[in-house]
């Protein structure tokens, strides 16, 4: 075996780490694959054999072209919203398929990669590193060039942003959760009666305009069940999670977010629903993942 083949036979051990690694932060896997890719071209540029920990120098690697990818990056809800829910609901992305789909549901979640995309990038790095992948603030500091006690705060910040801060009671989320949930199971399964469990009577749905579609309001239990369940389909890419404090499901394709349902509840009943596309709605929205 030959320095080459040696080289590339030690990369490949840390691939699927790596891969990891670039996923959480980028959130796009055509664009970890390109970073784990650039790691490679580096690592081949360089004299392997002095590399004393090879896993821990390639996840430096990674996660420097992340950071730079994500101080690059053009924004996402810049693009016109039809054409950013018709990709994200119809174009395959590089890679996808079942590993897609582990990585994205179980590994991370449609709500986690939500509310990473809205951390400045040293903020994201610090907690991907750190409190997925047990990466020492040290190391951490010489990738975004501040002191370790800097790369704490980054962490801490963004922790208190993922988790957000519960501005209710507990018992009063756990039934907001249970209702929420059973509404998400309704819409996925077609269940039209389960849907008008959870609904009040009189409710009312009021959605943003869209492109093609005016702003429109629908009022009572069983034209609001009919109208989630036309769009049951978009319902497996959606999940729970916390919408300015109260539960809500967010919808994002790839973890992109296109749709978010703010609910408000009373008497374990849906009494309102805000389906917020709008882009600088969607933005002006506090958003944290549900704790488990």
């Amino acid at each position: 075996m030959d320095d080459h083949e040696w080289v590339a036979e030690r990369f490949e051990r840390h691939r699927t780490h790596l891969r990891g690694v670039a996923y959480r932060m980028l959130g796009s896997l055509s664009e970890a694959d390109d970073a784990v890719q650039e790691a490679w071209l580096r690592l081949s540029r360089s004299d392997a054999s002095v590399v004393k920990n090879l896993g821990g120098w390639l996840t430096t690697m990674v996660a420097r072209v992340c950071l730079d990818v994500l101080r690059s990056r053009k924004l996402r809800r810049e693009e016109p919203l039809d054409q950013h829910m018709s990709e994200a609901l119809m174009t395959p992305e590089v890679g996808s398929g079942p590993e897609t789909e582990v990585l994205l549901a179980d590994s991370v979640g449609v709500a986690l990669l939500v509310v990473l995309d809205r951390l400045p990038p040293a903020e994201r790095l610090a907690y991907v590193l750190h409190d997925m992948f047990n990466l020492p603030f040290e190391d951490i500091a010489l990738i975004v060039e501040r002191s370790p006690t800097a790369a704490r705060q980054l962490a801490s910040r963004a922790r208190r942003r993922v988790r957000g801060v519960a501005a209710v009671p507990d018992v009063d989320l756990a039934r907001q959760r249970e209702v929420a949930e059973a509404f998400l199971a309704a819409s996925r399964d077609g269940d039209f009666d389960a849907l008008l469990a959870v609904l009040d009577p009189d409710v009312v749905l009021r959605a943003d305009a869209t492109p093609g579609r005016p702003a429109r309001k629908v009022i009572g239990a069983p034209a609001v069940a009919r109208g989630a369940l036309a769009y049951s389909a978009r319902s497996r890419f959606a999940q729970l999670a916390l919408v300015d404090r109260a539960v809500g499901v967010v919808v994002a394709p790839r973890g992109r977010l296109l749709v978010v349902l703010a609910f408000t509840f009373a008497d374990r009943k849906i009494v309102t629903i805000d389906v917020v596309a709008d882009p600088e709605r969607l933005r002006a929205l506090d958003l944290a993942v549900l704790n488990d």
